[in-house]
């Protein structure tokens, strides 16, 4: 639970399921949400402001735009496979120039955000586990990027089938 000082947080594992457009829009609103409050938790764990902005801007691109908008998964509802099509294809798709700082700090800050689930009795012990074992796979990641910037040709296909960006 927070601290008595923290922002409550007062959503249900359903609350981030949609459907229609409109749905997802009230998603997106609560998301927004829990992102002002990850970012007040932060600060109020000792990170200090330039950095927690850093993080919710992670979390922000993990959760809306990757999460709701292209993947279109419940946020509290974690998958396996998740993390890994956000860093080795997704990622590295939607960003202008990859590389692998950038992605660390995205990654750091997505374990934190998860971990600021858990501990809202969002996501399981469990979950958390295999979402933090996925973002450490830094190695396989560091490859994908370097692949993809030495496409050379038709070379995209192949690539993008190593790790295809689609969900259940």
């Amino acid at each position: 639970m927070l601290k008595p000082d923290y922002p409550e947080i007062d959503f249900d594992y359903d609350d981030f399921q949609f459907e229609s457009i409109d749905e997802e829009l009230q998603v997106d609103e609560r998301c927004q949400r829990i992102l002002k409050c990850f970012y007040l938790y932060l600060q109020q764990e000792g990170m200090n402001a330039e950095r927690a902005s850093e993080y919710a801007y992670s979390a922000d691109l993990y959760v809306r735009d990757y999460l709701l908008d292209f993947a279109r998964q419940n946020i509290v509802a974690p998958q396996p496979g998740l993390i890994r099509i956000f860093a080795a294809s997704w990622f590295i798709t939607h960003t202008l120039d990859p590389d692998m700082l950038m992605l660390e700090r995205h990654l750091a800050a997505i374990v934190e955000f998860y971990n600021f689930l858990h501990r809202q009795h969002f996501i399981s012990m469990a979950e958390l586990a295999f979402l933090a074992e996925e973002a450490e796979e830094t190695e396989y990641y560091q490859k994908r990027v370097s692949s993809f910037l030495n496409i050379t040709g038709d070379g995209f296909a192949v690539w993008d089938a190593e790790c295809p960006p689609f969900f259940k």
